[in-house]
């Protein structure tokens, strides 16, 4: 047995790993998306207007990848948003109520941003 370091026993729920993790791989999607996108964008070719806007996100590689990137846009919000409601709001009533808030809300935008992605 070591006689040096820490003897606290680690108990929880763990989150820590995880969320550090999701909020790494949701950048990630995120900053690729944002790639792909200024790589179309930046094209030679028609003037930027709605239909060169129209023809990027016609192409199903882009919905898919855009669909992708609301979700991970969406989970990363939360885990962000998450934490700050349970490190700053001490009322267990109100850090609920402003989760559920939080959940609807982005649910909503998520929802939102997908049927005008399907729109087009």
């Amino acid at each position: 047995m070591s006689t040096f370091g820490s003897k606290r026993l680690v108990v929880g729920a763990h989150y820590g790993l995880r969320d550090w993790l999701a909020q790494r791989v949701t950048a990630v999607l995120m900053a690729l998306f944002t790639l792909a996108l200024l790589v179309q964008v930046l094209m030679p070719g028609e003037p930027l207007g709605y239909d060169r806007w129209a023809a990027i996100f016609s192409q199903q590689w882009m919905k898919v990848l855009t669909f992708v990137t609301v979700v991970a846009l969406a989970w990363h919000a939360w885990v962000g948003v998450r934490d700050i409601w349970m490190d700053y709001v001490k009322s267990v009533g109100v850090r609920l109520a402003l989760q559920v808030f939080s959940i609807v809300w982005l649910l909503g935008c998520a929802g939102w941003a997908i049927q005008v992605l399907w729109r087009l």
